[in-house]
C-alpha cells in the first residue's frame, strides 16, 4: 500500500473529482478504483466521496494498491540516477531487457525493481531496447505513471557510420516489415516519423550524434539512420558493423520530466558508456 498525500490548492471550492481528475490528472479509472476500495480516498483520515467538496488547504490522501508483481531478483545490480518518491530512474545497461519475455524471465529490469521495492508494481515509463543503455524512468504508482505517460523528454546519443552532416531532420514513415514480427523500414504506407539530430564529433569512421525524437516509432533510430546510409555501429539488423561494438551503439543520455507530485522540472543525465566512447579514442578529427 502506497499513500500520497495531494494538497487542494484551488482558488474555490470544488467537487473532490474535479480536483483529481481535472486539476492534478487523475484518470477517472483510477478514481473509480479509489473509491470501490476501502479507504482509497481520505482527508483528515476520514473517508470522503468524490461528489463532496474541497476547500484551499485540504489535504487528500489517495492509498493505492499494487496487485501484480514480478519475482524479485537480488543477484542483479542497476544504478540507480535519480529517485524520489513517486518515481525512480535506472541507469540500464545494455543487454539487459526492460519486461520479462518467453526468452527472458529473471534477468529484467522489472526483476530488479522487484527485489528493490518488494511492495510496488513496475511502471516502466519509457521503454528501450534490451541492448540499448541508459535512463530508464519507472513511476513507484498508478497516478506517477498516468502523469508522467507521454511528458518525458528524451535525448538520446549514437554512434553511426561514416560522416554525417552537422545537423539534420530526417522525415520517412516507418512500417512494419511484411515478413517480419520484428524489423521495420521505411516505407511511404508507414507511419509518420521524425528525427531531429546534431553531429557532436565525428572520426571518419563514425559520427556521434544527439538525437531528439518529434515522433517515438519502434526501432525508429536505428531505422532512420540506417535509412541515410549511416547504420548505428554495431546494428547489424539494420546494416550495421560489429567490427568495434558488439551491440547497437546507442544511449539514452538525457531525461527531463516535471514531478508528478510538485511539477518542479527535473533533468537527469547518464555519462556516455565506455564501449561507446571508445569508437572516438582513435583517429579524432
Amino acid at each position: 500500500m502506497k499513500h500520497i498525500e495531494l494538497t487542494a490548492d484551488v482558488e474555490k471550492p470544488t467537487t473532490l473529482e474535479n480536483f483529481l481528475v481535472g486539476k492534478k490528472g487523475v484518470s477517472k479509472r483510477l478514481l473509480t478504483k479509489l473509491k470501490r476500495q476501502d479507504g482509497g480516498i481520505t482527508r483528515d483520515g476520514v473517508t470522503i466521496r468524490s461528489i463532496d467538496t474541497v476547500s484551499a488547504g485540504d489535504v487528500i490522501v489517495l492509498s493505492l494498491e499494487d496487485d501484480s508483481f514480478l519475482e524479485p531478483n537480488d543477484s542483479l545490480d542497476v544504478p540507480i540516477a535519480f529517485e524520489n518518491d513517486s518515481l525512480v530512474v535506472f541507469d540500464k545497461p545494455s543487454g539487459m531487457p526492460v519486461h520479462p519475455s518467453i526468452r527472458h524471465q529473471g534477468d529484467t529490469l522489472g526483476n530488479y525493481f522487484a527485489y528493490r521495492y518488494p511492495e510496488l508494481t513496475f511502471r516502466s515509463v519509457n521503454r528501450l531496447d534490451r541492448d540499448t543503455s541508459g535512463l530508464c524512468i519507472v513511476a513507484k504508482d498508478a497516478l506517477a505513471a498516468k502523469l508522467l505517460q507521454g511528458n518525458c523528454k528524451k535525448v538520446y546519443y549514437a554512434a553511426v557510420h561514416g560522416t554525417i552532416p552537422e545537423s539534420g531532420t530526417i522525415d520517412a514513415p516507418i512500417a512494419r516489415e511484411r515478413e517480419s514480427i520484428i524489423l521495420r523500414c521505411v516505407r511511404e504506407d508507414g507511419q509518420r516519423a521524425v528525427t531531429h539530430y546534431k553531429r557532436l564529433k565525428t572520426n571518419g569512421r563514425y559520427s556521434l550524434a544527439e538525437i531528439d525524437l518529434e515522433t517515438g516509432r519502434t526501432h525508429q533510430i536505428r531505422v532512420h539512420f540506417a535509412h541515410i546510409g549511416a547504420p548505428l555501429a554495431g546494428d547489424d539488423l539494420y546494416g550495421g558493423l560489429r567490427d568495434d561494438i558488439s551491440r547497437q551503439a546507442l544511449h539514452c543520455g538525457k531525461l527531463s520530466f516535471s514531478d508528478p507530485l510538485t511539477g518542479e522540472p527535473v533533468t537527469v543525465a547518464s555519462e556516455l558508456p565506455e564501449d561507446i566512447k571508445s569508437l572516438f579514442n582513435k583517429q579524432e578529427e
